[in-house]
């Protein structure tokens, strides 16, 4: 079973380091909850800015592709095997969600894109662009921001 695409890395990530991930995003959303709307500009900015691991990996991906053509075509055509071996990887990470370098980029905190955008629309709701249509002016906790966008 191919799992849905904003599951795919998730499902295929130990728990704990799921949960360390959206520990620190609650973190972070709470040390904006009495802040000036400036400052809440400014780190919607930042994770306008921020890439997510699909970024990352296609970015290592095309590099590490682009080094083992060079490696094939001037030193060794054993190195051809290194392009063929990241599409792999790819095609492997387009269908489940995981590939080897996925653990490792979860490790250094890298992000799905859901993920960031979770603490993008809580950082929303807490400057108040949603107020307008919810009519409410209630604040709810930080754990309730985030389960409500996360839903």
């Amino acid at each position: 079973m191919i799992p849905a695409t904003s599951q795919r890395v998730p499902l295929h990530t130990r728990e704990s380091l799921n949960e360390r991930i959206r520990r620190e995003a609650e973190l972070r959303v709470e040390r904006y909850r009495h802040a000036p709307p400036e400052e809440i500009d400014r780190r919607l900015a930042e994770l306008d800015r921020e890439w997510d691991i699909e970024r990352a990996l296609e970015a290592n991906a095309a590099t590490v592709s682009l080094a083992g053509l060079a490696l094939g075509a001037f030193v060794n055509r054993k190195f051809f095997a290194v392009p063929a071996a990241v599409s792999c990887f790819l095609l492997l990470h387009a269908i489940q969600g995981w590939c080897p370098p996925v653990s490792g980029y979860r490790r250094l905190g890298f992000r799905t894109e859901r993920e960031i955008d979770e603490e993008r629309q809580a950082l929303k709701i807490i400057r108040g662009d949603y107020r307008p249509f919810v009519g409410t002016n209630a604040q709810p906790s930080t754990r309730e921001l985030m389960a409500a966008v996360h839903n």
